[in-house]
């Protein structure tokens, strides 16, 4: 999965097509994503504790991290990943548009 945490992303596909957002957590095994302000969920959630309030929270749900493209922090485009290995022997992602380092 070439998409981390932290990584500036735009949604693909489905209800939230076209927001941009802040991975917030990655899960490989299960190939998802939790992106800021996307996919957000409601819960109704009871007081369990007295003094605590109750009420309708809104929570971000994983997605299909294949929804989801990487932006370049650059030329500031969507754009594949690519990997490349630099003279010290290090393994770095690059924009497949522009080329820099990401």
């Amino acid at each position: 999965m070439n998409i981390r945490k932290d990584d500036m992303v735009i949604v693909l596909s489905g209800k939230d097509k076209g927001k941009k957002g802040k991975v917030l957590s990655a899960f490989p095994k299960s190939g998802k994503v939790i992106v800021e302000g996307v996919n957000v969920a409601s819960k109704h959630q009871k007081p369990r504790k007295q003094g605590e309030e109750g009420g309708i929270i809104k929570k971000e749900t994983p997605i299909y991290a294949c929804k989801v493209m990487r932006v370049c922090p650059k030329c500031d485009k969507p754009t594949r990943v690519g990997h490349k290995f630099l003279e010290d022997g290090t393994k770095v992602r690059v924009c497949k548009k522009c080329g820099e380092a990401i």
